[in-house]
């Protein structure tokens, strides 16, 4: 096999957990809320100016404002929904679509307020040279990356299936009545569920910093793709996402290199239509879902 053919295997894996933790957050908060969060991309890019102002401010690693990322994402998603989608869900559910639509806007025109419309980026010093394997060379950053990405997958499903503010997510998603004749409180099992998700978009987002230019429009860029990847690897599925998004992230970088970006980009939404049409919960739903 040629080797570049190789390379873009391997840089299509590496970028693609960075895309599955991004969508994870999206599948999670659709599995709980029932509701297609359009401020997905703005998290994401928020997560992203987070990191790169700390970095900026403080003159520390990118890596090293992770965990105070963490806890700012968090509170954010934990507002967000119990201040403003919530209250719209009592008129008409179908109003917190329009509320996420109205955020993302916000958080859009804020960045661009605050930061201005010119391109950024965090440099990490020790990671400029690429890591080389034989023929393959591998940039130090996305690897640390794909590393992280597996932890924090793991950490998700721990805290999913091991704790009890997992399983009353879980419970909550499965049967919202029983949940709540069980003593859940929905509203703030859906508020933790939105942090949740916002923190996957938001270190999504924090570990691409090193590895593109930012700008407070790009996270349109990658929202598309993560509602691809959610649908492919079915809604609330943890490692189905993970999968989904290596699968992803691998054809838009074979297609990159064999065809072109702009190919790649129609490619993955040909492959979105096709689930759409004919498994739409998703190649990895579990048995039962819808």
């Amino acid at each position: 096999m040629n080797i570049q053919i190789i390379q873009s295997l391997c840089d299509g894996v590496l970028m693609g957990g960075v895309y599955a933790l991004a969508a994870l957050g999206l599948s999670l908060i659709f599995g709980v809320m029932k509701i297609t969060n359009f401020a997905h991309g703005a998290l994401m890019t928020m997560g992203m100016y987070l990191i790169y102002q700390i970095s900026f401010s403080f003159g520390i690693s990118p890596y090293l404002a992770l965990p105070f990322s963490v806890v700012v994402m968090f509170v954010a998603g934990y507002v967000i929904q119990h201040y403003l989608i919530q209250p719209a869900s009592k008129v008409n559910p179908q109003n917190q679509l329009l509320v996420t639509l109205g955020i993302s806007i916000i958080i859009e025109n804020l960045l661009l307020v605050i930061f201005t419309p010119d391109y950024k980026s965090v440099s990490v010093k020790g990671f400029e040279q690429a890591l080389f394997m034989g023929d393959l060379s591998f940039n130090k950053p996305k690897l640390i990356a794909f590393g992280v990405v597996i932890l924090i997958t793991v950490a998700i499903y721990l805290v999913l299936y091991k704790t009890y503010i997992g399983k009353a997510v879980r419970a909550a998603s499965m049967d919202t009545d029983g949940a709540q004749l069980s003593g859940i409180v929905i509203k703030k099992i859906n508020a933790v569920a939105f942090g949740i998700g916002a923190v996957c978009t938001g270190i999504a987002g924090a570990l691409l910093t090193p590895v593109i230019y930012i700008n407070p429009t790009i996270g349109s860029t990658f929202q598309l793709k993560c509602f691809v990847i959610a649908v492919l690897g079915g809604m609330g599925n943890i490692f189905g996402a993970l999968v989904a998004g290596i699968i992803i992230g691998v054809v838009e970088s074979v297609c990159s290199f064999l065809l072109g970006g702009s190919w790649s980009d129609m490619i993955i939404y040909l492959i979105f239509v096709f689930i759409l049409l004919f498994k739409p919960s998703g190649i990895f739903s579990r048995r039962g879902d819808r």
